[in-house]
């Protein structure tokens, strides 16, 4: 499966999503990439492609979206959404890039989100929300997620 799987991926405060990026990656040998390191026409290369962040002011990281926005059209191209965020899971939504992978014809497979450490603004004061997360229960989530993801991308290469 080497090779055939990407994530792209934005951790900037505390290493919430990277650590999610890498339980992910540990499962589906992916290649891990920022933003700013990838080509949009490269994207399109791979079977299957991850897009994830922490979440900042309910979206995802401005470096993600733009990327996202440049994607050529990918018809029937695999993705998969992820994020960590400090808000309450509950409230979390991929809406934004969900739009856009799929305006572009991705077939998105799923999403993942899980607690992160949140330290922005006023919270650094409290000592932040969610300390501790993404935690060892969090991360044994997100390697479940990505069997299921390597089971439907071991189907379609069958």
């Amino acid at each position: 499966m080497s090779g055939d799987v990407v994530i792209i991926y934005v951790s900037v405060h505390h290493g919430n999503t990277e650590k999610i990026a890498k339980a992910i990656s540990s499962i589906l040998g992916a290649r891990l990439v920022k933003p700013w390191e990838i080509q949009p026409d490269e994207v399109v290369e791979y079977k299957l492609a991850g897009f994830g962040s922490g979440i900042y002011y309910w979206r995802h990281h401005t470096a993600l979206i733009r990327l996202a926005e440049k994607l050529p059209p990918a018809p029937g191209k695999m993705a998969f959404i992820f994020s960590t965020a400090g808000i309450p899971l509950k409230m979390i939504n991929h809406r934004a890039l969900k739009k856009i992978l799929v305006g572009k014809r991705y077939r998105l497979i799923g999403d993942f989100t899980c607690r992160g450490w949140d330290t922005n603004g006023v919270l650094a004061r409290i000592g932040g929300l969610n300390k501790g997360h993404p935690n060892e229960k969090d991360l044994e989530k997100a390697v479940k997620f990505a069997l299921r993801l390597k089971r439907i991308l071991e189907e379609k290469n069958n």
